[in-house]
């Protein structure tokens, strides 16, 4: 069976869905596999290297597609990439299905088995295929880097003869992964740091990285995916307030708070921004979702009242190479669910398969999209 790997033609987007190490293991265990040539280049990962791992490069994206029956990507097709797509071929993508649901249809329509590799479920025999995971690690790294670069002023506590110069204070909403390694990276770079989470079970992770943990008594908890729960409407009042009270004392933001195909969460308001310390940054990982601040423009940095907001895109994709690696391995796995003797075979009792299939069969797998 041939694997293929296309080059992602998505605007910003720098990452590859397998490296030279993932294409070894692939051939190893009897898969045909096909890139496309120049797929990896921005990731720093030659055609010449992809040949030596056993790999077939293919000219353009027309003859790839033609000769795969499995196709493996990062980023969910474009409607030309859907017209090249071998009816009854298997996909393997970021598809974000709930807010795409033309996507969905056109998929069922080719007759595609597509898997959405951000439902894979969060089990404990799911974790080398969490992928929403492995990214968010490399966001929540780098969206401190740009929040320090942005800043002006430097991070740690420095005591020197001309005097002491204070650290910056960080604030965190969301410790979710992404908000767990923004924690860690500013606790490196010396920040004295700050975050909130509305489920109080998250407090020990976050006091084990070195930091504060701030939260309310109208806590909510988490879902069975291990999601925040929804708040009632006065515990939003209160979640505002204290918001705004650290919110005001930082000089950083980063804020992380997401929910699974809904819009974010509009956490701080036009108001908090006013209150912030001029010269002090927001950087929104939510922004793409619609942000969790009131002023966030999508790909765009805004100065209001003298505060930086930085909506930045793909921030994993401004570390391809490393990206890619961490999201290979996620999508080597994946396919190891369902990898016999170099061919694929889909057992809808595996719940990782069952819970992250969109379409198969020319139908819609998921009931919420299905009506």
């Amino acid at each position: 069976m041939r694997v293929g790997i296309p080059k992602e033609i998505g605007a910003n987007e720098t990452r590859v869905a397998v490296t030279p190490e993932t294409t070894a293991k692939m051939v190893k265990v009897g898969f045909s596999v096909s890139v496309e040539s120049g797929a990896g280049s921005i990731s720093s990962y030659s055609d010449k290297e992809f040949v030596s791992a056993g790999a077939k490069i293919e000219s353009d994206a027309a003859s790839l597609y033609a000769a795969s029956d499995v196709v493996l990507k990062v980023r969910k097709p474009a409607p030309e990439e859907i017209n090249l797509l071998k009816s009854g071929s298997i996909l393997v993508a970021f598809l974000q299905p709930f807010s795409d649901p033309g996507l969905v249809k056109a998929l069922t329509e080719k007759k595609i088995t597509a898997f959405s590799m951000d439902l894979v479920p969060r089990i404990s025999r799911a974790q080398k295929l969490d992928a929403l995971s492995s990214q968010s690690n490399v966001a929540g790294y780098k969206s401190v880097i740009l929040a320090a670069n942005t800043l002006g002023t430097m991070m740690p506590l420095m005591m020197t003869a001309a005097g002491t110069v204070t650290p910056a204070k960080v604030f965190v909403i969301g410790a979710g992964v992404a908000g767990l390694q923004a924690i860690a990276t500013a606790r490196r770079l010396g920040a004295v740091v700050e975050a909130f989470d509305t489920r109080p079970v998250v407090q020990e992770q976050v006091e084990s990285l070195g930091a504060k943990f701030v939260s309310h008594k109208a806590a909510g908890g988490e879902d069975k995916k291990g999601y925040a729960t929804e708040l009632s409407a006065d515990e939003q009042r209160i979640e505002s307030e204290l918001l705004a009270k650290h919110v005001k004392g930082a000089d950083i933001v980063i804020t992380t708070a997401q929910v699974p195909g809904k819009p974010a969460p509009r956490l701080i308001t036009e108001e908090m921004v006013q209150a912030m310390k001029h010269g002090s940054v927001i950087v929104d990982l939510a922004a793409e979702a619609g942000g969790n601040c009131a002023l966030t423009q999508v790909g765009k940095e805004v100065i209001h009242g003298g505060v930086r907001i930085l909506g930045p895109l793909n921030l994993a994709g401004q570390m391809p190479r490393q990206s890619s690696q961490l999201y290979a391995r996620n999508i080597f796995y994946f396919l190891m669910e369902m990898a016999k003797e170099g061919n694929v075979t889909i057992d809808l009792a595996n719940p990782v398969l069952k819970e992250s299939l969109v379409t198969k069969d020319g139908q819609i797998n998921l009931p919420s999209l299905n009506k």
